[in-house]
């Protein structure tokens, strides 16, 4: 299982008064930000209506939890926590218990224990399916969901399924208002919930597909080229950033380069609709210029100074280069997508976007999951810290360097020891194989994989071609057949005990150990 949590939203922004009806629908006063507006869902159908706006996007192949809990005698939304739905039903009971325990031990640990619970699972027909088959077919998970939470005295008051455009409800049997052929779901935007959820600023970003779309290379046959500029740029890059008087000048053009394009996508003229805003940034990047800065990125240093572009007028530019980078990273060059990957997260996360920065630090653990920057940056964004700590930290270092490390700025506030570490590749010499050794690190800089090994010195300067990921998969997709390091077992970033909710935002599934270099 290659899913992990995600939740939006604050704790508390929404209510549910009483106890579930008989027929079995919850009285629901869902609470806009600043309790200055209650909209009382009462039926499953306001209760399927909600659930992209409880999360800020639209979940697909994905179960949720919302958490409620009482006050003043009215309930009241707690966390919310998604995984996907396991492919294989023998998964299921694990997934369950997975996330269950998670986000009820986590709101535990900050005092909001939730009462109760309402559960969605979100699938669409398979070939040949219809939305009620669906429903059917995964009634036996609805149903774990529903014993994982008794078994913590967590009672579900619903369970709902959505599938095909319509909802049914495994917890009221009355036909009356929940038919057996299921009830259409409304258009989306056209609820009273949606137009109080429109005037109170809260946004339904799409499906989560559609912002990894964003983030994944692409397959075309201008990867090709990519490919091609990458091997060529490899070839006289990485030699001189393993040199350690190479090292700084390649920063150096790297930024400069960086400045430049990050310029140009400014002057661009505006265009409506994200796949068009991703096509004409790439129009606008050349294949020489991305292979450059992909491999330039590689560096730590280089990286880091890099991450310092987060507020104000820069950190626009930055996330759009930074995506425009991810789908650069072609063919075999797909663990190099780990730093831009997590430089687009850090962007995002500073600039208050959760969801994507979530999501781009959680595909940059699927490229690599031995990238420390990332997963302390991920943990520190599911618990909710405030990226004002790493931010200020990383002005002290634009303002005067030499002081530290941007990065290790961020691990100290993530809550991670810091250990001194040199600012460029290992020093470690190569093995007899012509591989340098992997060494472990406590600190998020060197993040940057390096994936062109060098031969012996003494035959000359060999530059290697990056591994190819088992089974050709891309960013984001979290590899279940890797031999983890003991480091991983303990790094306990993201067990899969971990919790997730809106409240401690947990991370699942993603084991992470010493930062490889």
């Amino acid at each position: 299982m290659t899913n992990h949590s995600e939740t939006t939203g604050s704790s508390e922004n929404g209510e549910v008064s009483g106890p579930a009806t008989p027929g079995g629908t919850a009285h629901t006063p869902y609470d806009s930000p600043g309790d200055e507006h209650q909209i009382t869902l009462r039926t499953p159908a306001e209760l399927a209506d909600a659930l992209p706006y409880l999360l800020g996007y639209r979940p697909e192949d994905s179960i949720v939890l919302a958490a409620l809990r009482d006050r003043d005698g009215r309930g009241r939304f707690g966390g919310r926590a998604r995984l996907g739905i396991p492919a294989n039903a023998d998964d299921w009971a694990g997934a369950a218990g997975q996330l269950v325990h998670g986000l009820v031990t986590g709101s535990e640990r900050r005092g909001a224990r939730p009462e109760r619970m309402v559960a969605y699972l979100c699938q669409e027909p398979a070939r040949g399916e219809t939305g009620r088959e669906v429903m059917e077919r995964l009634r036996p998970l609805a149903q774990k969901l529903r014993v994982e939470c008794g078994a913590l005295d967590v009672p579900v008051v619903e369970a709902l399924c959505v599938s095909a455009g319509r909802f049914w409800s495994y917890c009221c049997d009355d036909a009356v208002c929940c038919p057996t052929e299921g009830t259409p779901m409304g258009l989306p935007g056209t609820s009273v919930l949606a137009a109080a959820a429109t005037y109170a600023g809260i946004q339904v970003r799409g499906s989560l597909s559609e912002l990894r779309d964003r983030l994944l290379p692409r397959e075309n046959a201008a990867a090709h080229e990519q490919e091609a500029a990458l091997d060529a740029a490899s070839m006289t890059l990485v030699s001189r950033i393993i040199d350690d008087t190479g090292r700084p000048d390649v920063a150096e053009e790297t930024l400069d380069l960086a400045r430049r394009v990050m310029r140009r996508l400014t002057e661009a003229p505006p265009v409506s609709g994200m796949p068009a805003e991703d096509l004409r940034d790439d129009q606008l990047l050349g294949h020489d210029e991305a292979a450059a800065l992909i491999l330039g990125l590689q560096d730590r240093t280089t990286r880091d100074r890099a991450a310092e572009w987060m507020e104000g007028d820069e950190a626009g530019p930055a996330l759009r280069l930074w995506r425009a980078l991810a789908r650069r990273c072609v063919g075999p060059y797909g663990e190099h997508a780990a730093a831009p990957l997590t430089l687009a997260g850090w962007v995002a996360w500073s600039t208050g976007d959760e969801l994507e920065a979530r999501e781009a630090l959680a595909m940059a653990l699927g490229a690599d999951p031995d990238y420390l920057f990332a997963r302390l940056l991920h943990q520190a964004c599911n618990e909710g810290l405030d990226p004002e700590s790493v931010r200020r930290c990383l002005r002290t270092e634009r303002g005067g360097r030499g002081a530290g490390d941007g990065a290790s700025c961020g691990e100290e506030r993530a809550g991670a020891p810091v250990k001194s570490e040199p600012a460029g590749p290992s020093s470690a010499p190569p093995t007899s194989s012509g591989r340098r050794r992997r060494t472990r690190s406590a600190v998020p800089a060197d993040g940057a994989r390096r994936r062109a090994r060098t031969q012996d010195r003494a035959s000359g300067a060999k530059i290697g071609r990056p591994r190819t990921p088992a089974g050709g998969e891309r960013p984001g997709v979290a590899r279940t057949d890797r031999t983890r390091s003991r480091a991983s077992k303990t790094a306990a970033t993201g067990r899969k005990d971990a919790c997730a909710e809106g409240t401690e935002r947990g991370e699942l599934g993603t084991d992470g150990g010493g930062e490889r270099l």
